[in-house]
């Protein structure tokens, strides 16, 4: 009977021994920081797509030509479109990232690092043609202000030094919130510069095209989700990632991803908020035949980086960004 409760004893021990590597080894794999792999997926048919509004922006027009149907669902601000992604009230959101002339859009950066469960599962790059409108019959002559979105208004600063010295500007959450303004103030004094498509959308007249400084000028649009997807059956060529570190770090990082055969294509800083020195980088990586989730794993080995997705970029007919 002694023999059967030692044996017994001995065998439960072995059983807690076990129990307790099995949860070391849990943890371990929780706390290593890396992320789970993708999972591969079609891209909804019909879905809910939260953008930044109103309607006539060239988030809009973006949203449009990635998703060919669904509920397109403007929204006031970045964060509301993030916020839909969040609660379950869109089943994916498109925001403006960055754009040739007026560099990274910040503050829809910003919101991107700020989001929880946020990732990017795709990307638009957008040929942009800011065009000047207002009422009907409206003169150049007669503009004393030019609202737009802060970049439309970057876009076209040397345009207006040219056609409108004296006219002052005014920034507006977008360039269609802009045209709207202009369309229920009734003030010939007051132009926009917005989406060609803007004008007829609210009553106006368009009365320059093209005022942005080049031809080449061009905004790259992410498209986010709330769970870490990637299109079935596509290799993804590209790949976003965070870097929160001292700057002293960040040239090793670089050494590090190039190393494993990435190539950057974007590189933005912003301040992690904490010490003055220390940042948050954004990295949108290439390679050409595939990043794998295999190489997106070893990245994240280097403790500072964590991913945010990997995708594949749609270029609207424009040429190459």
């Amino acid at each position: 009977m002694k023999c059967i409760q030692k044996t017994l004893a001995l065998f439960l021990a072995v059983l807690t021994v076990c129990a307790a590597l099995g949860a070391c080894g849990t943890q371990a794999a929780g706390s290593s920081g890396l992320a789970a792999a993708p999972t591969s997926v079609r891209i909804k048919e019909n879905a809910r797509v939260s953008y930044l509004g109103p309607e006539g922006t060239y988030t809009e027009e973006a949203a449009k030509y990635f998703f060919t149907s669904g509920l397109f669902q403007p929204k006031a601000s970045v964060p509301e479109a993030l916020a839909d992604l969040a609660d379950g009230n869109a089943d994916y959101a498109v925001i403006p990232q960055e754009n040739t002339l007026g560099g990274a859009v910040t503050n829809y950066v910003d919101a991107l690092i700020a989001g929880k469960d946020i990732y990017v599962i795709g990307e638009v790059i957008l040929p942009i043609s800011q065009t000047l409108m207002g009422l009907p019959g409206t003169t150049l002559e007669e503009i004393q202000t030019v609202c737009s979105h802060a970049q439309g208004i970057v876009q076209s600063a040397a345009w207006r030094q040219e056609h409108l010295p004296n006219a002052v500007t005014q920034e507006m959450s977008s360039t269609a919130a802009a045209a709207s303004y202009v369309a229920e103030s009734g003030d010939k004094t007051i132009a926009a510069i917005a989406a060609p498509g803007a004008a007829p959308l609210y009553g106006l007249e368009i009365l320059a095209e093209n005022v942005q400084i080049t031809d080449s000028n061009k905004t790259r649009f992410y498209v986010l989700s709330s769970s870490r997807l990637k299109e079935e059956g596509k290799a993804q060529t590209q790949a976003l990632f965070i870097a929160d570190c001292p700057a002293e770090r960040i040239d090793d990082i670089i050494v590090r991803i190039h190393k494993s055969g990435v190539e950057l294509v974007t590189l933005h800083d912003r301040p992690e908020g904490s010490a003055l020195g220390r940042y948050r980088y954004i990295l949108e990586v290439t390679k050409a035949d595939g990043i794998s989730d295999k190489l997106i794993a070893k990245l994240e080995t280097v403790p500072e980086l964590r991913c945010l997705g990997s995708f594949n970029v749609r270029i609207k007919s424009g040429g190459k960004p």
